[in-house]
C-alpha cells in the first residue's frame, strides 16, 4: 500500500504541539505511509497522495500550492484528510469550495480512525487500479459480433478517461497463428495462437469476434479465454468492446477479470436473474467440465461452478459516460441443456434494479464479479 501523506499547517500554530497530535491521529489509523510533511517534490508520484490537513488558516497556503500540485498530478483528486482538531475540517471544507468552484474534484476524509483507514485503503486501490490501466494496449481481434449493435466504443473517450489504446486486430492474424501451429488439440491451438497475439502487440487483454472460429476452424476459442483470464490477460467474447472495458476495470480492481455473461432469465417482482455463457475464468471457479458450445453444439464450452455467495454486476458503456452497479447473491449454480453452459441464479440486493435491464440496458453482456464490491466500483466510476 503506497499512501504518502503530506501535510498543511499554519504558521500560528506551534509546530512541536501540531506534531504531536499527528503522531497520535495517524499512529491510531494503522495503516502503512510514507510521511512527507510540508515537502511536496515528488507529490503524485506515489499511488495516492493525501493532504492531511492539520489547522485552519491554510487555505491560502494550499491556494498558492495548486499550480504546483496540479502539474504535478493532473486530473487527479485532491483528498484532504483532517482529524477534526484546530480548525482543520473548517478549513477543508474551504478548500474543497474552492477547488469545485474552478472545476476539480475532491474529498474530505473524515471520521472515525477505523473508517478514515477504510477509506485510504480503498481510495489507494481505486489509484492503483486507474495506474495500471493507463498506458494499456487492449486488442479488438476482429469486429464485434454482427449482433452486438450496440456494444461499439468511442476510442478517444477511452483513451482520455482511462488512458486505454484500443487496438483493431484482423481475425486473419489468429487464424494464421492457427494454422502455423500445427501440433496439438484444437483449443490449445487457438490458446497459443492468442497468446502470441498478446506478446506481439503488447497487449493487457482483448476482445474476441469467437463465433468466425466456429466456421474457420471448426471449434470455439471458450477454453482458451478461460485459460487467459486465469492467468491475468483480459480475454472477452464476441468482440464486446464495452464488455472487455468493464472486465479490464475489474481486472485491476480485483485481480480477477469477472464472468461476462447474458442475462438469460429476469423475474421483476423478486429480483432474481439467471445469467449464462459458454466461458468463464478458470480462477474464479470451484469446479469445471467440458461440454459442447451450446449454440453451435461443437468445440468445447466450459460449465463452470463459482463459489454461492456475495457477488456484484458491473458494466460500463463504450463512451465511460453511463455504467450499471448492483450487488446480490449468487444462490445457486445450474446446469440446464438448454442453455449456455455456465449458468448462474443471482438474487439482486435491490430488486428493483431489474427495471434497468428491462428499459436501459448496457447492451446484454454485463460481468459478474465475486464479493459485495459496489463502493469500490463507484469510487473508481466517480473519479473518471
Amino acid at each position: 500500500m503506497d499512501i504518502a501523506i503530506y501535510t498543511l499547517t499554519s504558521e500560528l500554530h506551534d509546530e512541536k504541539a501540531v506534531g504531536v497530535v499527528t503522531q497520535e491521529f495517524l499512529s491510531c489509523l494503522g495503516i502503512d505511509y510514507v510521511f512527507k510533511g510540508n515537502d511536496y517534490a515528488d507529490y503524485g508520484s506515489h499511488t495516492l497522495s493525501v493532504i492531511y490537513v492539520r489547522t485552519g488558516g491554510t487555505e491560502g497556503i494550499f491556494k498558492r500550492l495548486l499550480p504546483q500540485l496540479k502539474q504535478q498530478q493532473p486530473q487527479s483528486p485532491f483528498y484532504l484528510l483532517t482529524s477534526g482538531k484546530s480548525n482543520s475540517l473548517a478549513a477543508s471544507m474551504e478548500i474543497l469550495s474552492y477547488l469545485q468552484q474552478n472545476s476539480m474534484q475532491g474529498e474530505i476524509i473524515h471520521g472515525s480512525s477505523d473508517y478514515i483507514a477504510f477509506r485510504l485503503k480503498t481510495l489507494a486501490k481505486v489509484s492503483e487500479a486507474r495506474k495500471k490501466l493507463c498506458g494499456a494496449r487492449f486488442g479488438i481481434i476482429g469486429q464485434p459480433s454482427d449482433w452486438l449493435i450496440s456494444s461499439v466504443a468511442d476510442a478517444e473517450a477511452v483513451k482520455a478517461k482511462l488512458g486505454i489504446d484500443l487496438v483493431e486486430l484482423p481475425i486473419g492474424e489468429l487464424l494464421k497463428g492457427v494454422e502455423r501451429l500445427s501440433d496439438g488439440d484444437m483449443p490449445d491451438r487457438i490458446y497459443e495462437a492468442l497468446k502470441e497475439i498478446v506478446r506481439n502487440h503488447d497487449l493487457q487483454g482483448f476482445t474476441l469476434r469467437c463465433f468466425d472460429l466456429l466456421t474457420a476452424v471448426h471449434n470455439t476459442g471458450c477454453l482458451a479465454l478461460a485459460r487467459l483470464n486465469a492467468e491475468g490477460i483480459v480475454a472477452g467474447c464476441e468482440g464486446d468492446v464495452p464488455a472487455m472495458l468493464s472486465m479490464a476495470i475489474t481486472n485491476a480492481l480485483l485481480g480477477v477479470s469477472g464472468f461476462q455473461a447474458n442475462p438469460s432469465q429476469i423475474n421483476p417482482e423478486t429480483g432474481e436473474m439467471l445469467f449464462a455463457h459458454c466461458t468463464i475464468p478458470l480462477n474464479m471457479v470451484e469446479r469445471f467440465e467440458l461440454d459442447t458450445h451450446f449454440e453451435s453444439g461443437i468445440g468445447v464450452g466450459i460449465r463452470g461452478y463459482m463459489k454461492e455467495g456475495p457477488v456484484t454486476i458491473f458494466k460500463v458503456s463504450g463512451n465511460l459516460n453511463r455504467c450499471f452497479i448492483a450487488e446480490g447473491r449468487l444462490v445457486r449454480n445450474q446446469a440446464k441443456p438448454d442453455l449456455c453452459r455456465t449458468q448462474q441464479v443471482i438474487q439482486l440486493t435491490d430488486s428493483q434494479q431489474t427495471s434497468y435491464f428491462l428499459t436501459q440496458p448496457i447492451g446484454n453482456h454485463h460481468i459478474i464479479t465475486p464479493g459485495s464490491n459496489r463502493k469500490l466500483f463507484e469510487d473508481f466510476i466517480t473519479k473518471l
